[in-house]
């Protein structure tokens, strides 16, 4: 008898595990943001992040 028959029962719960939807799932961003507060440096690098994710979206 080898090694691997005593352990298969330790994956047993590996099929009922919950799956989050997807509408509940964030993209781990969290930054506040503050318009009042933002200068020029920060609009910038926001407009940057807008063009860098409609770039993602269009190659999907």
């Amino acid at each position: 008898m080898g090694r691997a028959h005593g352990h298969k029962t330790r994956d047993k719960n590996k099929g009922s595990l919950p799956q989050v939807p997807k509408n509940m799932k964030t993209d781990g961003v969290d930054e506040e943001y503050s318009a009042e507060l933002a200068d020029q440096a920060d609009l910038e690098a926001q407009a940057r992040a807008n063009a860098a994710n409609q770039r993602v979206r269009n190659n999907r």
